[in-house]
């Protein structure tokens, strides 16, 4: 399972065309078609296949979750809410109390199932790394981390993520350590492990005095036997790579050296670009891909390489998702890129937008110019909640 350097190489992603079925509406920001593209590029680059038949990651399919484990998180009620509504002709004003029919989060034919597939990926990349077939796994069709007990929130119906936190600790008696690194704040996640000791979760994401859900604040550390093990690192808009990887190494592998995980799972959502239209934060896919290769360090320095990462947010579909994911997918398997874009990818990216595709992966992916006092703005608000959770989270820790 490890090379020379003690780092594996034994990696996978778990991809279905079936996720194209997590069409909200055709109109909705989330669109399935990222999800095509970014298993296209990864195809394309060679990663999965080439002519000679070899593959440096391999390819697994996702299964359909069963009610019982999707009753780990969400109430068996909810559950049968969703069935309900996935039959053609359900209302939209039937399922508004379960966060259901609403714009964020509309009924669709097949809801139940095409989410419940996706929360099967996710057990399906546990199951694959707790028996020793892998290290890392890269389920990008999921990270829908924002989905509640009994409620759809933010684009999320089933919360895949949180799921297979909840079976690791069922079937494995696992320690998980939760990175979400989403624009949006991982409150789903955080909710259903509050009070858990044995599942800390780390959230990285856009204040929440500017973005939805409004929370994530550094006061959130957990409550009862989990005080300690919630962690919020709010970001201030014009929030750029060396910013994030700084609070990054301040904060993460202590952390993590701290709690000892048995498996990371991490939420890898893109939305964080510069260019994503629905958040402030300035981050580029040269970030994104430093940020998986410091994941990777970390998974083999404190859990043996049990990584399962996830995608999330990302609302640039064309543009950024499939390059971001691409790089993640690179550095997982610890492989260099071409920096130009295979041309055939190029074809079917034009093709699926209409607009001309992007040609490099990272090459010439640079903000805008951000002026000083947005800098300097967001610099200090990550130095200060750096240095709170440090005053707040790293004794408790320290003391058990």
């Amino acid at each position: 399972m490890n090379d020379g350097n003690g780092m594996s190489d034994d990696c996978a992603i778990i991809y279905s065309d079936a996720y194209q079925k997590y069409e909200l509406s055709p109109w909705h920001p989330m669109k399935p078609v990222r999800l095509l593209l970014t298993a296209e590029l990864i195809r394309a680059y060679g990663l999965t296949g080439s002519e000679d038949g070899n593959a440096t990651v391999r390819v697994l399919e996702p299964r359909q979750a069963t009610d019982a484990e999707l009753a780990l998180v969400h109430d068996k009620a909810y559950i049968e809410k969703v069935r309900e509504l996935s039959v053609p002709g359900a209302r939209d004003a039937d399922g508004m109390s379960w966060g259901l029919g609403t714009g964020d989060n509309p009924i669709f034919e097949d809801m139940h199932e095409a989410s419940a597939t996706i929360a099967g990926g996710a057990l399906a990349a546990a199951e694959a790394i707790m028996a020793g077939e892998l290290a890392h796994v890269f389920h990008f069709g999921g990270g829908l981390h924002h989905a509640h007990r009994a409620r759809a929130s933010g684009f999320c119906v089933y919360n895949d993520v949180a799921i297979a936190a909840a079976s690791l600790k069922q079937q494995h008696d696992a320690r998980v350590l939760y990175l979400d690194f989403d624009a949006h704040h991982g409150d789903g996640v955080q909710e259903r492990f509050y009070d858990d000791p044995r599942v800390m979760t780390v959230s990285f994401h856009e204040s929440g005095r500017h973005l939805f859900p409004g929370s994530g604040f550094t006061g959130q550390i957990g409550e009862g036997e989990g005080e300690g093990y919630a962690v919020n690192l709010p970001l201030e808009p014009g929030t750029t790579d060396e910013i994030f990887l700084k609070a990054y190494d301040d904060l993460v592998p202590p952390l993590a050296r701290a709690f000892a995980p048995d498996i990371i799972i991490t939420q890898n959502g893109c939305d964080a670009h510069w260019d994503d239209p629905l958040t402030h934060l300035a981050l580029t896919v040269s970030g994104f891909q430093e940020l998986a290769r410091r994941q990777h360090r970390l998974a083999h320095e404190v859990c043996g390489g049990r990584w399962l990462a996830s995608g999330g947010g990302g609302y640039q579909a064309f543009s950024v998702v499939p390059r971001a994911w691409t790089a993640h997918t690179a550095a997982m398997a610890q492989v260099e890129l071409e920096e130009e874009l295979p041309e055939g990818w190029r074809r079917l990216c034009r093709e699926r937008s209409g607009a001309e595709a992007p040609r490099y992966l990272t090459r010439d992916d640079q903000p805008p110019a951000i002026d000083r006092a947005t800098l300097d703005r967001a610099h200090d608000a990550a130095a200060a909640a750096t240095m709170e959770i440090k005053q707040t989270v790293f004794p408790i820790l320290e003391a058990g």
